[in-house]
Formats: C-alpha cells, structure tokens, sequence
C-alpha cells in the first residue's frame, strides 16, 4: 500500500507519515526499486498503533524508546511493559483532570440553563457550582 492510501486509511497526513517513519517509530518500510513506499500490513499496524497514542497524548519521546526496544527483542519486554505502564499512569491521571473539567462545565451549564448570570466583574464566574 502506498503513503497517500495509508494516510487515508489512518486519517494522518503523509508528512506526518513520513515523519513517523524518519524518527524510527514506523520501523523499516520496504520500498520498491523506484524508491516508493510499500507499507504491508505490519507497517500499518504501527501506524495505527502510533496514531491512537499520539492521540491519547502519550509522548513521541515515549514512542520512540518504546519502538526501539521493540526492534532489540524480546528480552527488552520489561522495560518496554515499564513505559506502556507509566504512559497509562500518566493518561489515567489525565483523564481524572478531564472528568473533572466536564463536571465543572456540567455544573456552570446547569446555573446558566436555570437563569443563573455571569458577572463581567468580579470573580463570581470562577467559583466552582
């Protein structure tokens, strides 16, 4: 499959592709002899699989230690369990933040649909309801 249909597929853009592939977390995409992508399914795994945590927020740095220890072998599988383990830490606590948010906003939603006002002095707006 070429770059354009895998980030089609994916919905990332081909420079982030490419990207991704230069900075070792798409590891050893076979090219045809005229230098053009080939990704087999096992390069898309890797695309997929990069893409949902980039977009949980997990770090590329994270990412691409993650990936190289892959490439090492199995006897790197601790340290690799070692970052899929802080990288959930850190999304969990992330998600507590978030959820509070969403309460928060629940909260300011519900006192403006019941008529309540916000006052452009003051500090009202910011209180917690």
């Amino acid at each position: 499959m070429q770059i354009a249909e895998v980030a089609k597929r994916y919905d990332v853009s081909v420079d982030t592709i490419r990207y991704y592939e230069r900075i070792g977390l798409i590891p050893h995409v076979t090219r045809l002899p005229n230098g053009i992508r080939d990704f087999a399914e096992y390069d898309c795994g890797w695309v997929e699989f990069i893409r949902c945590m980039r977009e949980s927020g997990v770090q590329i740095e994270a990412l691409v230690e993650y990936v190289t220890l892959f490439q090492e072998g199995e006897h790197t599988a601790a340290a690799r369990l070692e970052i899929l383990v802080e990288q959930r830490e850190k999304l969990a606590a992330k998600l507590e933040e978030m959820r509070a948010t969403v309460q928060r906003l629940d909260g300011k939603i519900a006192s403006y649909r019941a008529g309540g006002k916000c006052s452009e002095t003051g500090d009202e707006w910011l209180r917690k309801e």
